[in-house]
């Protein structure tokens, strides 16, 4: 990957809201300024961007989460946990079991911080694949195959697919799509956010079930047998199937029209180191040792996937789970490792065959190089795994979670306009809680059943509830990926921030938040079953 550093162009003597000292990369100064809501956008970056560095911000995050923990503790807030039943109270941070608590577990914050092992283990995969040259020639193959229009669409559609192998996809897709768009002139950042919005706005959608269809119809069936035991017992794990198959077509469509309409024509094109020239004939040629280099890493992988799907595919594999389960097994537990073995070995043939690889010194030299490039990231880590324990460790989540949901019961709406005022909450509480799983395991005890009372069956709050958590994830510096992004971005530029990702995410969730909420309407007004046996209205 690219790790040049963009300065401003020269006589960019401009600052504020219409300047050009906001970091967007080369192309910026030739980017015309369309429409208030262009406007609008560099407004938000503009501000966002005099937030201090996001390392320092975390960490400013976290001091203010201590202060606030101390003062909601010192008023006498509290709410019933609706999982366990009990009476919780604001941990106050500030208290001595808090003050040893911060130092004890600062260490385990650090290490704890769920992207941190991720990245890295994978970054030892790609990193061969990438210094080896194996990436690079594989992008020139790509770019002489395939028409460019489809690239956008491509990446989008990767990134909503890639909640198959839960949060892989955060890992590998941005940095990718950001040598890819360079390599095409585009800005990185553009390659970057269409992933990133796949990814993380399109958590919810897939053409195939996944680990997160399993986790929360575990627990909207479990809510909704308090209610109906009988009901719960019919009830299934696909029970949002049809309804995420149509999303993944409608968010792929909306995810492209927004890059190349709204975003690229913001960013301006990239003119850095990495771009492929389409009048470069020889740049663009791919010669016979890469082409032998190319067969022969296609062979390995090939054998590969191969070798690693016998771990999964007979009936008694030894990485299968309990009753030869495939979704909730060993082997989708471990697909982090699968990544770096799937880059690992096709790369690590390619620089054997090109010769770039001549023993193991080179192998770590090549690794290394990569892995060096993470420092920044790892200062993110640290700071922003801080803020995320202490805000998970205060319970100010579960007390806005649980606040929002008795407010929503309160109001007394039904039909349409109780699904809107919920996908709204959830939308607001999807900033400050991260975990999918982890919210509904609060809201779907209580939701579940006031709708079902209401008259709406538990599949169709759980889709409701999909449509929400999964469009507003790119605002939120709490997603614990969020940080990765920024890192990435900040390879090509490092005057990308907090404001610069934001105003770069905002028009995907915004359209995002749109399209689905008018189909979910439809959804509902055409009364559609949302999966096998699963559907819009409840009856006792």
């Amino acid at each position: 990957m690219s790790t040049t550093t963009e300065e401003p162009e020269s006589g960019s003597s401009a600052s504020g809201p219409e300047g050009d000292d906001a970091p967007r990369g080369r192309g910026t100064s030739a980017r015309k300024r369309r429409g208030g809501f262009q406007r609008f956008l560099d407004v938000i970056e503009y501000l966002g961007n005099k937030l201090p560095h996001p390392a320092t911000l975390f960490a400013l995050l976290a001091g203010l989460v201590v202060v606030l923990s101390w003062a909601l503790s010192q008023a006498g807030l509290s709410v019933t946990d609706p999982l366990e039943g009990e009476e919780v109270e604001v941990f106050n941070l500030l208290s001595a079991e808090g003050i040893e608590w911060m130092f004890t577990s600062a260490v385990d914050n650090f290490i704890g911080f769920a992207p941190l092992g991720v990245v890295l283990a994978t970054m030892i995969g790609i990193g061969m694949a990438e210094q080896s040259g194996l990436i690079g020639t594989a992008l020139k193959t790509f770019i002489l195959s395939i028409p460019r229009f489809l690239v956008t669409f491509g990446i989008v559609f990767a990134g909503i697919m890639s909640s198959v192998a839960s949060d892989a996809g955060y890992v590998v897709l941005p940095p990718l799509a950001a040598i890819l768009f360079v390599a095409l002139g585009r800005h990185p950042l553009a390659g970057i956010a269409a992933a990133f919005a796949g990814v993380s706005a399109g958590f919810s959608a897939n053409l195939l079930l996944s680990a997160t269809d399993v986790m929360l119809g575990e627990l909207t069936i479990e809510a909704a047998a308090t209610v109906d035991p009988a009901y719960a017992e019919q009830m299934n794990l696909a029970m949002n199937y049809w309804f995420i198959i149509a999303s993944t077509a409608l968010l792929a469509i909306v995810g492209t029209l927004v890059s190349q309409f709204v975003i690229e024509p913001r960013l301006g094109d990239w003119h850095g180191e990495g771009v492929i020239a389409d009048q470069d004939s020889a740049e663009l040629k791919v010669t016979a040792v890469e082409k032998k280099g190319m067969i022969w890493a296609g062979v390995s992988l090939v054998v590969t996937v191969g070798l690693l799907l016998m771990l999964i595919v007979p009936e008694n594999a030894v990485l299968r789970g309990e009753d030869g389960a495939v979704v909730q097994s060993p082997f989708m537990s471990s697909l982090v490792v699968v990544i770096i073995i799937a880059f690992f070995v096709p790369g690590l043939v390619y620089g054997i065959v090109t010769k770039v690889v001549r023993n193991d010194t080179d192998v770590v030299d090549h690794v290394s190089k990569t892995l060096a490039g993470m420092a920044m990231f790892l200062v993110l880590a640290f700071t922003a795994g801080q803020f995320i324990a202490y805000f998970n460790q205060s319970n100010m989540g579960l007390l806005v979670s649980v606040a929002g949901a008795d407010l929503l019961e309160s109001i007394n709406l039904t039909g349409l306009p109780l699904i809107l005022v919920f996908m709204g909450f959830v939308a607001v509480v999807n900033l400050l809680v991260g975990s999918a799983s982890a919210k509904w395991a609060m809201l779907a005890p209580i939701m579940v059943p006031i709708m079902m009372y209401l008259g709406i069956s538990p599949e169709f709050t759980q889709a409701a509830y999909r449509v929400s958590d999964s469009a507003t994830n790119i605002l939120s510096p709490l997603m614990t990926y969020f940080a990765i992004v920024i890192a990435v971005a900040q390879r090509y530029d490092k005057r990308i921030g907090i404001g610069s990702l934001i105003s770069v995410m905002l028009p995907y969730s915004l359209a995002f938040m749109a399209a689905w909420t008018l189909m979910t309407t439809g959804w509902m007004w055409l009364d559609l079953p949302l999966g096998p046996n699963s559907p819009i209205h409840y009856e006792p």
